[in-house]
């Protein structure tokens, strides 16, 4: 019998770590954490749909809000190691993640002119 139960024990240690997630940046996500872990995907391809096919474009849904938000403090990247947002998820559910082949994974940052820091574009400074 304990033959049977040390196997399981193993697979035990050798299973993938769940994800790992900052809080996010923003006060509240523009859906649930349940809707937008089953349909994130669905939302960010009607985004695309809606702005590259009609030129419609809105920060509901897009790509660049969901950087702007989960965007690690450390790196500032939602990619590169499994301790980033959207990295950690995509590993943890062994799915392919290639949004940013094309898009960046880091928010946009303007210069402050004074000090030399960053600034995020959020709302209607990123128009």
């Amino acid at each position: 019998m304990l033959a049977i139960a040390a196997p399981v024990c193993a697979a035990d240690a050798t299973r993938v770590p769940k994800p790992v997630l900052e809080a996010s940046q923003g006060e509240k996500c523009v859906e649930s954490t349940e809707f937008m872990r089953r349909n994130h995907m669905e939302l960010l391809k009607h985004q695309r749909d809606e702005t590259m096919h009609k030129g419609i474009r809105t920060r509901s849904h897009s790509l660049q809000g969901c950087i702007e938000c989960h965007a690690s403090r450390k790196s500032n990247s939602v990619i590169g190691t499994d301790q980033n947002f959207c990295q950690s998820c995509h590993s943890y559910a062994a799915v392919k993640l290639d949004c940013f082949e094309c898009h960046a994974s880091k928010p946009k940052v303007m210069a402050d002119r004074g000090a030399g820091s960053g600034q995020v574009l959020t709302g209607q400074a990123a128009k």
